[in-house]
């Protein structure tokens, strides 16, 4: 599904879609917050542009960093038609709240009042296979649970109205009126399931809401103020506004048609669990970078649980698991973060915004991405490529020649 693949309305015209060639594209760029101009600050400026023309992208919003230095944050494009895009605007922040909701859970076990080996049955018998599942299998998705977010039922109920706001109860539904695909911890394959029961789990274990869980363990002690939860379609201003075609088969329309509407305000409630859905903007989602590259928040046995490529060649496919296969070099997972050779990763991809926030740990280097498209940005059939994957790959490659990620090519 194209809407709810990632890790997340009004019609509005095709006039609506700023053009997306360089030239102008330069003309709408803010000013970089960077103090000085640099080489590779021109190099990744032109990286931009060079990828807003090839994929006919509306607005780019970057931040690059080196040892906690500034190198370029710099918007590009348009927001809207005649609004600039600015680097201080809020978007959806997608699965990167995955790794933050990992984080939580280990500073708990750090704290003595959990452990990853805990099993959900702890908190919430009443769930299917509590007894069986851990906590670090929710984290490294190898609980067995179905995702909803793959459930064509959930598909077409989420295009059939996208202003829909899901609860727990109405997402998990799905998965547990199903058999575990696998026995826990004997395969692998991605759900958002696990995020909606660590949701329930961790309201229960800490008697808090799970907003309150995740402002208390990692927004406030990383200082992340513009990063806040809201179960609505809110976007705090100054906002981002996407354009997206991803509806087009479902609302009937014929595949060579153009077709676009206004995204920016569907209810993003089924993507998460409750209280993990969140806007944040650039410089959070680099510091979020950071933080998961150096484990500021953790101990060190809990960062390299997290981090480490514990599951690299684990999995294999199955029969009725379409996302179960064996994790490689390019696409290996921890507890609630991505690995591709030794870049750390989460790349959201939400009602058309396309981002990324890396990491590479011994380079102490950050690269967050926010990316929204025009029209002639998506495919025949309205699906996209998430965007943002092709500008980090060539930042990285120019910022980190002896450490290209084989991700994103």
């Amino acid at each position: 599904m194209k809407f709810l693949a990632g890790l997340l309305l009004v019609a509005v015209s095709l006039t609506a879609c700023s053009s997306s060639s360089s030239d102008k594209t330069a003309k709408s760029a803010s000013t970089s917050t960077s103090t000085a101009p640099s080489s590779d600050a021109a190099a990744i400026e032109q990286i931009v542009l060079n990828q807003m023309k090839i994929h006919a992208l509306n607005a780019v919003i970057v931040r690059v960093t080196s040892d906690g230095k500034d190198v370029l944050t710099k918007a590009y494009g348009n927001s809207m038609a005649g609004v600039p895009a600015t680097t201080g605007m809020h978007f959806r922040n997608g699965s990167v709240e995955i790794s933050y909701v990992a984080m939580a859970v280990l500073r708990l076990v750090d704290q003595k009042k959990l452990s990853l080996d805990d099993k959900i049955a702890k908190w919430r018998p009443d769930m299917p296979s509590a007894d069986k599942i851990t906590l670090k299998e929710l984290l490294n998705m190898t609980s067995g649970y179905h995702d909803y977010v793959a459930d064509q039922d959930f598909i077409n109920q989420v295009y059939a109205n996208p202003w829909k706001n899901w609860n727990n109860a109405e997402k998990l539904a799905f998965p547990f009126s199903k058999p575990l695909l696998f026995e826990p911890g004997t395969n692998w394959s991605y759900a958002h399931s696990n995020f909606s029961v660590l949701s329930e789990v961790l309201t229960k274990a800490t008697g808090k809401p799970m907003d309150k869980v995740l402002q208390d363990e990692i927004l406030t002690p990383l200082r992340l103020k513009n990063t806040v939860a809201n179960e609505t379609a809110t976007i705090p201003e100054p906002a981002l506004h996407a354009l997206d075609s991803e509806r087009k088969e479902a609302l009937g329309i014929p595949a060579g048609g153009k077709f676009i509407e206004e995204s920016s305000y569907w209810d993003p409630s089924w993507s998460l669990g409750d209280g993990q859905v969140e806007t944040s903007d650039i410089v959070d989602m680099a510091t979020s970078a950071d933080a998961i590259g150096d484990g500021r928040l953790l101990s060190s046995e809990s960062h390299h649980a997290m981090v480490d490529p514990n599951l690299l060649g684990f999995g294999a496919p199955l029969a009725g698991c379409p996302l179960c296969h064996t994790l490689d070099e390019k696409y290996n997972y921890g507890l609630g973060i991505v690995r591709s050779g030794n870049w750390l990763f989460q790349n959201p991809q939400l009602a058309a915004y396309a981002a990324i926030a890396a990491n590479l740990p011994s380079k102490k280097l950050s690269i967050a991405i926010v990316s929204t498209g025009t029209a002639g940005s998506f495919r025949d059939d309205g699906s996209s490529p998430n965007w943002a994957n092709f500008i980090f790959h060539d930042i990285a490659a120019h910022m980190a020649p002896d450490n290209v990620p084989p991700f994103g090519t």
